[in-house]
Parts: structure tokens; C-alpha cells; sequence
């Protein structure tokens, strides 16, 4: 029987990405093959590579080693290498150049890391193709189509390779990215050629694949299809403008020390290196990077959550949602759906017991007309949950018509939420067969029954709907002239009876619901079921008053006061269109509202590109869907909505903390290089130091700040302001400022004791830099970079040959207590004020 196997199973046939038994479903389309084996194609793969268009450059090692030397922080290290090697000192200049090449190394390390991380989720976010290998349909990238593939196209989909359509296609293709014509094109027997990159609007149908990659006509006129739109983000804006104002401040530092130094004291070459070491003391060289790597490895976080980052830009955004409109089938519902209700007047059958005796004869009108508006080959769950009832109940009767051609499909609209399929049982034949499904109030309407008709169907629909059921309704029509009507409305339907489908909730959805209220998300339900259906599932969520249900009719039909009114208040809306999707996003925008909404067709496109956080379905979405979104759910699931949200909040997190601690460790560096030059005192910090500085400063806002765990209550504080800076005049700002002065003061308060006592130049320095390092692994708090750095301390204070090339004294125990003392106090002695001032407020106020 056609396509048994593949919908035998209730679990339906995308588990594992793997569809069983399509080889049946073949045979209506008269393909000659099932697909090529896995053998062909494997072959053909390696030996005529990848499906992939004409791209832009990526960046590799080269070109990644080439931005590296492009960096300020890198020419500035080699002129200080330089004037040492002009005076002589060698040994100076080789241990920079040292220096040097390890901090390229390390950066070189990290940038690849996060390239790779954006390449792996290039891939993921590739268009999808669904070919036929072996008789059985496998969902594959794009990417891995070969030559002589069996692809099956839809609705939504974009096409992955040039070739021509087989059997009994029928399609409707937007090829404007190719020919620039706007009207979408019929492709049938006499039009069947395809190409790579268009778009089917309509239809569904087989392509055999001719030409692939660059030999594709668009591949031939160099079109490339990018991974995702390079947008420049806000935080990106205002980390430039913070990096732009730094590097004014030190070009305009170092020319004053230039000039004190070298003009007024005589000592140019010196006043050079200390303007150079100024520089590299203050230059916020680290946050560009930091910036991609928190952005390119939280987005690979991501993935392994089941959430497919497309746009970068978006991941900041996530913190800041505070309404999440969601679909419910599919996203809040597992999306198995299975018949369990049949009604046809006066007459009810239940059909989640297993019904051996078969279904009685006045339900078989009700299961064939639900079968014809289906898709031949349907992949929609609630289709093919009508194929499998169809197939088990019908078989070995007259109600079942695999050879009847399809020769027309009318889509659902907004003014009609149903769909009809026209079918004739010979390529000759002049009299149509057309089965109808959809909203009940919509088959009604196509079928003009009387009102004592329509109040019978409309108790048992809410008895149905009360259970939690999707409702459809289901009509049959015959059309008896050559020449279909292009409206449903000028179709004679008749009415047929009800259909009842339940869909199970995805486990763990009630918890995701509560946490998102307690982040102060609100979760509003967006679906085309019926009010009461809606009702119940909202109910079963927990989503904050399930019982205030507002239908699409009724939205269309508020004045904009009501309306606006209704979108504040309401969480539950049903019979939504795609197009009142747009208008509810751009209403909840109107009031100060950042809108994450989720879609999986194309009429969902406008809406998931006007919200804020456009979330595109991974297995359900079509490509179009996928491409228009910045996220995609690649398993569909609410709580990986959640989990995303949880993420961008950790991201945001803990690239501002990366940043706060870049501020405090920045004032002690740049005021212990800048402050003695104006006392006219044996300068501390020269450029060996700070290029030491930087080779742990970078890596610990890269791996340690990125790899921080979540803070345990991050999913319990409100979203925060999108208008607020990261580095915002807020309490935690001063703090941070505050200790780094703490620190800079303690500093100076070392080397003028040294100073005074008449240590010299060498101890005043030594001390300096372990209490600065040691206050620096205070901030950190990471255990491998403590250690790591202690190693290179102990190395650098007691090996004689690096002792002397960092002029440092030796460093005695006794030191080292009361450096490690001295930076913990400058360290530690913000909080423990902040947390008495902080107790007092609390004894104030009671």
C-alpha cells in the first residue's frame, strides 16, 4: 500500500533524520529509481566535491596571522625591539621579538579556535535537501548533494542543485535570484527544469540532479550564498567607540612623555621607549578579541544546546527579550500527532483504542477526503498522521486512490484557513475530485450550510477542542468542466465531518514556562487552533491567564486602542495568521517590547525578520524560514528557546565582567608606567614587563571569563535594558574603577617606601611587579592561570639570566608575603567596604 511502512510508525518518520520505506511513495510519481545507493554517491563525492556555490573568502591561517600583525599592540612591540637592537642591547630586543612571537601564537590559537567554531556553524545553517538513497529519504546538507541525486522538494525549500523534476511534480518556483522576474514560475512536465539557490513557493515534487556547485547556473554567474549577514552589532559599536577614545588618550600620553622626556630632559631615545611602553600599557588592544571570541564560542555553545546561531549579532540580544511568542504545535507539543477523533453528523468514533473490526462505513468518507488533501508524499506530522489512520483503515477498498493525479493545490490564505487538493483518476478525465481541510469555520463557510447545520458541527468542535484536540474540518467538491476555478469559493463543496488529532506536550515544557517567568519573559502562545484547543493547552503550560483566549477575528476587528490594549494584557491568542504575526510583533515593539517569535514557514518569513530574535523550526522549518532567522531550534524543543535565552544572558555576563576586569588591571598598568615619568623617578614598567602583562591578561578574558560557569541566579533577574551600555555609570562600574586606584595607589605606595629607603631602582621594580601580578591573579581566580602564572614568576624572579633581563632584585621570601598582603588588601578591600556599606542601607532601612 502506498507509503504503509513509511507512516506505520507513530513516532512518525523523522526520527533520526532517517524516513524508512519511501520507495512506495516513488512509485506515484513514476520515478524509474529510489535514489542512488550509498555507494554511488560516496564516489561521486569524492571524486566531483562538494555542492557548494562560488564563496566568499574565509578567513585561514594566513589571513588570520595577517589581521594579528595588522595590530597595534604588535608594531609597537616591534619598535621597542628595534631602538634596543639600535643601542645595542640584543639580548633586550631578542627577548621582546620572544615575547612577540608567543603572544602571536597564542592570539593566532584563539582566532582559529573561533573560526572554527563560525565554519562549523556555517555548515549547520547550510540549506538542508531531502534525497532519496535506496528507496529511503535521508535529510542531508545541502552541501553533500551529488550529481544524479533523487531530491524532494517542498514548499519553503530552497533548491540545492540544478536538475529536472520527475513523475507527476508540480511546483511553483520564485527563480528572481536567477532571471530577476518576480513572478514565481509553474514547473510541470513541459517546464521541468530547476535551478540551485531558487525557491519553491508551492507544491511538492522529485528532482533529478544534473549539475551541482559551480557547474549550476549560478554557480556559472558567480552569485554566492553567504552564511549570514555581517551586521554590526551595538555592543560592537560601542566597543569601538571606548577603543577609539583609548587610543586618542595614549597617542596623546605618549607624545607628552616624548616631549617631557626627550625634549626637556634630553633624553630622546629614552623618551621614546617610555611613549612606546605607555602606549602598550594603555591600549585596550584585548577587547576586539575578546569581543569575537565571547560572540564565535558562545555561538558554538549554542549549537550543543540545540540552537544554531545565524545571525551573531543576535546572541546579545538575548538578554534583553522579554516576549517570547511561540507556535504550539511542534514547539510546545512534541509535533506527533495522531488521529484520535472522527464525527460525521451524528456519529462519533474514537480511535485511540486499536480497532480491529476496522472503522465502520460511514467513517471511510472522512479518512479518504482527509488522505486527498494531504500531500502525496507528506512530511507535515499532521498529514502524515491522516496517511497512516488512511492507510490502516481503508486498505482493500475503494477509498484509496494512489493512481489519481493531482492537478492542482490551493494554499491556505488569510481570508480562508484551508486547503483543497484537485485530483482527476486519468490523465484525460474532465471532471474533478477535490477534498478540502481546514478550520472548521472555514470548510463550513466553503460549504454554505445552513445555521441549524453550522451551531451542530460548531458543539462538537468545542467538545473536541475542550479535550485539547486540533480540530479540522473536512469537505469534498466535484468539479464537472476541463478548467478548475481559481478560488475554493466558486468550488461546490459539501460537507463531510470532523476530525480530531491529538499532539502530547514535550516533557519539561511546564518548567521552561515557570523559568522564563521568573526571568521576567513573557511566553505568549501564537497558534491556529481553535480558542478552546488553545485554552487547554495553555492551561497544561501554565501560561499566566489561560482562560482570556482572543481569536484572530476578533484582533482584525479592534480599534487600535482595543487592540493595543489586548496585546498588553493577553498571552493567549488563536486562529492566527501569519500576517497577524507581523502585526502582533510590531505591536508589542510599539510599547518597548524586544520580541523573540518563532516560524517555520514561509508566510512566517515578514514576521521572524521584523522580530527582534527572529527563531526559526530546525526540523519543521523550511529553508526560507531558517535563512530569514536569527536562531534556528535544531530539535524544535521550547526549552532549548530557554536554554538560548539562559546562554545569551551567560554570554553577555561574562564578556561585561571579562571587560570590567580589562578596566581594573589597565588604571595600576598605565598609571605605574605614567606616573613616574612626571615625578621624574626611575621608571618601573618597560616593555618587557607589559608584553609579560599581556600574555597573561588576554588569555584569561578569552578562556577563562568565556568558560565561566552561570551565575545561579541569572535566570531569576529581569532582561536587561537594550539601550543600557555594558561599561554603564552604574555602582559596579565605580567598584571596578575603584579598586583599580586601589591598586595603582598600593603600587606607588611600594616604590616610594623603596625609594625612600634607598632600595634602588631594581627592588622598587621587582616589588612592584609581583604585588601587581599577584592583585592581577586576584581578579582572575582561575586555578590553571594561577599556577601557570606562579611558574613564570618563580622562572622570571629566580633564573639569574631572566632576573636580569627583566631587571628585576631578587625577590625574598619576606617579599613575596608582603607583596601577595599588599595586593590582596588593594584587591579585597572594595568588597569587604561595599558589603558593609550594603549592610548598613539593610539597618537603615529596618
Amino acid at each position: 500500500m502506498f507509503l504503509q511502512e513509511l507512516f506505520s510508525d507513530p513516532q512518525g518518520p523523522l526520527k533520526n533524520e532517517k524516513i524508512s520505506g519511501l520507495a512506495q511513495g516513488l512509485r506515484s510519481f513514476s520515478c524509474m529509481e529510489f535514489g542512488l545507493s550509498h555507494r554511488v554517491a560516496a564516489e561521486r563525492l569524492l571524486q566531483e566535491g562538494y555542492n557548494d556555490l562560488p564563496q566568499g573568502k574565509r578567513r585561514g591561517f594566513w589571513v588570520l596571522l595577517v589581521e594579528i600583525l595588522r595590530e597595534p599592540m604588535v608594531f609597537l612591540l616591534l619598535a621597542c625591539g628595534l631602538i634596543y637592537f639600535l643601542l645595542g642591547d640584543r639580548s633586550e630586543a631578542l627577548f621582546l621579538m620572544g615575547f612577540l612571537i608567543l603572544m602571536i601564537g597564542i592570539t593566532l590559537i584563539q582566532n582559529q579556535r573561533a573560526e572554527h567554531a563560525l565554519e562549523s556553524l556555517r555548515k549547520l545553517s547550510s540549506p538542508r535537501a531531502l534525497v532519496i538513497r535506496e528507496g529511503e529519504a535521508i535529510r542531508i546538507p545541502g552541501r553533500e548533494v551529488v550529481r544524479g541525486d533523487l531530491i524532494l522538494a517542498s514548499e519553503g525549500d530552497r533548491i540545492a542543485a540544478d536538475g529536472v523534476l520527475q513523475g507527476k511534480s508540480l511546483l511553483s518556483v520564485d527563480e528572481s535570484l536567477i532571471t530577476g522576474e518576480s513572478v514565481p514560475v509553474n514547473k510541470s512536465e513541459r517546464a521541468t527544469k530547476v535551478f540551485a539557490g531558487t525557491t519553491v513557493v508551492s507544491g511538492q515534487g522529485f528532482i533529478q540532479v544534473t549539475a551541482i556547485g559551480s557547474h549550476t547556473e549560478m554557480g556559472k554567474i558567480g552569485i554566492s550564498l553567504e552564511f549570514q549577514t555581517r551586521v554590526t552589532s551595538r555592543l560592537q559599536k560601542e566597543t569601538r567607540r571606548w577603543v577609539s577614545r583609548l587610543v586618542w588618550i595614549s597617542g596623546s600620553l605618549c607624545v607628552l612623555v616624548i616631549l617631557i622626556e626627550g625634549v626637556f630632559r634630553g633624553h630622546l631615545i629614552n623618551g621614546l621607549l617610555l611613549g612606546l611602553s605607555l602606549a602598550m600599557a594603555i591600549l585596550p588592544n584585548e577587547i576586539p578579541a575578546v569581543l569575537t571570541i565571547f560572540f564565535s564560542l558562545g555561538a558554538a555553545r549554542m549549537s550543543k544546546k540545540n540552537v544554531l546561531t545565524r545571525r551573531i549579532s543576535a546572541i546579545e540580544s538575548l538578554g534583553s527579550a522579554t516576549v517570547l511568542c511561540v507556535d504550539k504545535t511542534g514547539t510546545l507539543t512534541l509535533n506527533q500527532m495522531q488521529v484520535q477523533s472522527l464525527w460525521t453528523e451524528g456519529s462519533t468514533l474514537e480511535l485511540n483504542l486499536d480497532l480491529e473490526s476496522g472503522v465502520p462505513e460511514q467513517f471511510h468518507e472522512v479518512l479518504e477526503y482527509g488522505m486527498m488533501a494531504c500531500r502525496e508524499v507528506p512530511f507535515d506530522p499532521m498529514e502524515r498522521a491522516f496517511h497512516r489512520v488512511g492507510e490502516k483503515y481503508l486498505k482493500q477498498t475503494e477509498h484509496l486512490h494512489h493512481d489519481w493525479i493531482l492537478k492542482r493545490e490551493y494554499p491556505l490564505t488569510p481570508q480562508l484557513m484551508a486547503t483543497a487538493h484537485a485530483w482527476i483518476p486519468e490523465e484525460s478525465a474532465l471532471n474533478f475530485n477535490i477534498a478540502a481541510k481546514g478550520a472548521p469555520e472555514a470548510i463550513v463557510d466553503l460549504c454554505h450550510l445552513e445555521a441549524s447545520a453550522r451551531e451542530r458541527i460548531a458543539e462538537v468542535v468545542s467538545q473536541f477542542a475542550d479535550q485539547g484536540l486540533r480540530v479540522l474540518g473536512i469537505a469534498k467538491g466535484l468539479h464537472e468542466t476541463g478548467v478548475l476555478p481559481e478560488r475554493q469559493h466558486d468550488i461546490k463543496f459539501e460537507f463531510v465531518g470532523l476530525v480530531g488529532l491529538s499532539d502530547p506536550l514535550r516533557p519539561g515544557v511546564r518548567d521552561a514556562v515557570q523559568e522564563c517567568a521568573e526571568a521576567g519573559v513573557r511566553v505568549v502562545m501564537l497558534t491556529g487552533d481553535h480558542p478552546e484547543t488553545a485554552k487547554r493547552i495553555a492551561e497544561q503550560v501554565g501560561l499566566k491567564n489561560p482562560n482570556e483566549v482572543i481569536t484572530g477575528t476578533e484582533l482584525e476587528h479592534m480599534e487600535r486602542e482595543s487592540f493595543m490594549n489586548c496585546v498588553r494584557e493577553k498571552n493567549v491568542f488563536s486562529r492566527v495568521t501569519p500576517q497577524l504575526k507581523l502585526k502582533l510583533v510590531e505591536a508589542f515593539q510599539t510599547q518597548g517590547e524586544i520580541v523573540a517569535m518563532t516560524g517555520d514557514g514561509v508566510n512566517d518569513v515578514p514576521a521572524l525578520k521584523k522580530a527582534d530574535i527572529g527563531i526559526a523550526m530546525g526540523l519543521r522549518g523550511s529553508d526560507v524560514a531558517r535563512e530569514s532567522a536569527a536562531l534556528v531550534l535544531l530539535d524544535d524543543d521550547f526549552a532549548s528557546i530557554v536554554e538560548a535565552l539562559k546562554m545569551g544572558r551567560r554570554i553577555y555576563f561574562n564578556l561585561k565582567n571579562a571587560f570590567l576586569y580589562l578596566l581594573a588591571i589597565h588604571i595600576p598598568i598605565a598609571g605605574i608606567s605614567i606616573l613616574p615619568v612626571f615625578l621624574g623617578m626611575p621608571i618601573i614598567l618597560l616593555p618587557i614587563h607589559i608584553a609579560f602583562l599581556h600574555l597573561v591578561i588576554e588569555p584569561a578574558c578569552s578562556m577563562v571569563f568565556e568558560s565561566e560557569a552561570p551565575h545561579p541566579e541569572l535566570m531569576k533577574c529581569p532582561p536587561r535594558s537594550p539601550g543600557v551600555p555594558l561599561l554603564g555609570r552604574n555602582q559596579e562600574l565605580f567598584t571596578v574603577i575603584a579598586r583599580g586606584f586601589l591598586i595603582l595607589i598600593a603600587l606607588m605606595a611600594i616604590y616610594f617606601e623603596v625609594m625612600h629607603r634607598g632600595g634602588g631602582e631594581l627592588e622598587a621594580r621587582a616589588l612592584c611587579f609581583a604585588t601587581l601580578m599577584i592583585a592581577n591573579l586576584l581578579l582572575v581566580r582561575d586555578r590553571t592561570v594561577v599556577l601557570g602564572t606562579l611558574l613564570l614568576m618563580s622562572l622570571v624572579f629566580y633564573v639569574p639570566n631572566l632576573r636580569e633581563w627583566f631587571r628585576f632584585s631578587f625577590l625574598h621570601l619576606w617579599d613575596v608575603f608582603w607583596c601577595a598582603l599588599i595586593g590582596g588588601i588593594s584587591v579585597l578591600s572594595v568588597n569587604i567596604f561595599t558589603s558593609l556599606g550594603k549592610r548598613l542601607k539593610v539597618r537603615k532601612g529596618n
